[in-house]
């Protein structure tokens, strides 16, 4: 369960951070995915689920 909860916050940190460092161009930029077909945000999602499990081995392997 803490592992969980640790896991949990840091991914609300990640995704915090380019609405806090770039809060004038998040609009922007959520307007450009927005406009992206479905097919290219699930293999933008799935990209970042690859490279998570990639950080997660590497970080289970090293630590």
């Amino acid at each position: 369960m803490q592992l969980l909860l640790a896991a949990l916050g840091l991914a609300l940190i990640m995704e915090g951070i380019p609405y806090f460092l770039w809060s004038e161009k998040m609009p922007e930029y959520l307007r450009f995915l927005s406009e992206r077909p479905p097919s290219t945000l699930r293999k933008m999602g799935l990209a970042a689920i690859i490279a998570g499990l990639v950080f997660l081995t590497l970080a289970r392997k090293i630590f």
